[in-house]
């Protein structure tokens, strides 16, 4: 068959794709020996999933079942999610919303080719603009959403080594200046904090230096918040949350563990909100409703952010520590980092002048029945030929502590060779 210049572009191999096609095959059951590390499959945790359980029975056994299934939702979104978020994050932070401040789509993924589209690529005059990455690396799933080849810049981190092999990506400030003043037109900058694949939050400084120089240059901030606060909340440093009208909040109710609902949340000015919704109705004419009519009263009655506190967070939290230990116990002798983990629940291991190539340990791993995520998918825009592109993985370490320990075993055993 011929395919179109699109099909051509999202038919052709991608990180995202091998990512996904990698879960599905663990989520099948088929092979009970596999280990997988690769997904970003949030973890069922007991507690709240009982809650969001009890909640979908009573919503079944009511008549608010007709809504959430036989009928369709306008292109914005749920109506009575969108007003019991923007009072709820109203109350929390003082921003003023209303539910015209507040889209829903069919995941963060449809969020982000809405905005990306938006905002970057052919514009009316002929020229081209492109989506700013003021940190590499960033999430995989950006990589292949432009309608336009190259559509996204990325910075080369500033990287800083810390104690117990440790280490943390910082934003270089100087060369994130140098490319907005280079004369390329941006129609966007866009952050993940928590940052997927790493787990970096970047500081509060940072973020705010972030707003000042998107304002500067009069184009929006985009801050992908899907592990974030106020919910999940799966951050375990310091980190404010911030919103003007100049910036583009994107959250998500999967890291909740309801990623099979595929409910994202975009906040934004109403004209943004506008454009989303228009984009919504022409792609997927309104979003789904189940959901937003399953958290609808958890957040007006006010028990979503407890569970979020006194559940979800120290469940991470829990794992994260585990996942210290058992780096530092496992990989003792050998070169091998880790970024700080500060958020969300991924290990991202950097093997320091190893010779280790990211792409070839995955496809060894896979042998072994042991999935990973290579790093190089990450680095969105940045060269092939520096190497630190190369000598990374992405792990989720949401998983039962044996099953973790037996991956990053089998991790040590091939790099050692």
């Amino acid at each position: 068959m011929v395919y179109s210049k699109f099909g051509n572009k999202f038919t052709r191999p991608n990180g995202i794709t091998q990512l996904m096609d990698d879960l599905g095959k663990a989520n099948s059951g088929d092979n009970p020996v596999l280990v997988m590390l690769g997904g970003g499959n949030p973890a069922i945790i007991p507690e709240s999933n009982a809650v969001f359980v009890k909640e979908l029975q009573r919503l079944i056994a009511s008549s608010e079942i007709d809504q959430m299934v036989g009928l369709y939702d306008g292109p914005q979104g749920h109506d009575a999610f969108r007003d019991a978020l923007a009072e709820m994050l109203n109350h929390h932070y003082g921003w003023g919303l209303d539910a015209n401040n507040i889209s829903l789509s069919n995941g963060s993924q449809s969020n982000f080719f809405g905005l990306f589209n938006l905002f970057a690529g052919e514009m009316d005059d002929g020229s081209q603009q492109k989506i700013l990455f003021p940190l590499a690396p960033e999430y995989v799933g950006y990589a292949d959403q432009g309608l336009s080849e190259d559509m996204f810049v990325s910075i080369k981190p500033s990287i800083h080594l810390l104690k117990n092999k440790q280490f943390k990506y910082e934003i270089d400030f100087e060369a994130l200046k140098t490319s907005l003043e280079s004369g390329q037109k941006f129609g966007a900058i866009c952050v993940s904090r928590p940052t997927n694949p790493t787990g970096n939050v970047i500081t509060n400084d940072e973020l705010n230096t972030l707003d000042g120089l998107a304002q500067q240059y009069g184009i929006p901030l985009i801050i992908d918040n899907a592990y974030g606060h106020p919910f999940p909340g799966a951050i375990y440093t310091d980190a404010t949350l911030t919103w003007n009208e100049n910036t583009i909040l994107c959250m998500s109710l999967s890291k909740l563990g309801l990623p099979g609902l595929r409910t994202g949340i975009v906040i934004a000015n109403k004209e943004v909100i506008t454009a989303m919704s228009r984009i919504n109705g022409i792609m997927i004419l309104a979003p789904n409703s189940v959901g937003p009519a399953l958290m609808t009263r958890l957040i007006k009655d006010k028990e979503l952010l407890p569970l979020c506190n006194n559940v979800i967070k120290p469940y991470y939290q829990k794992k994260a520590d585990t996942a210290v230990a058992l780096f530092n116990e496992i990989f003792e002798d050998l070169p091998v980092y880790l970024h700080k983990l500060e958020g969300a629940f991924f290990m991202w291991l950097w093997f320091k002048d190893m010779g280790v190539n990211s792409e070839s340990l995955y496809e060894e791993l896979k042998k072994e029945n042991v999935y990973v995520i290579p790093g190089h998918n990450f680095f969105i825009g940045i060269d092939d030929s520096w190497a630190h592109k190369h000598e990374c993985i992405r792990i989720n370490y949401a998983k039962d502590e044996k099953l973790l320990r037996k991956g990053l075993e089998v991790i040590k055993q091939i790099v050692s060779q």
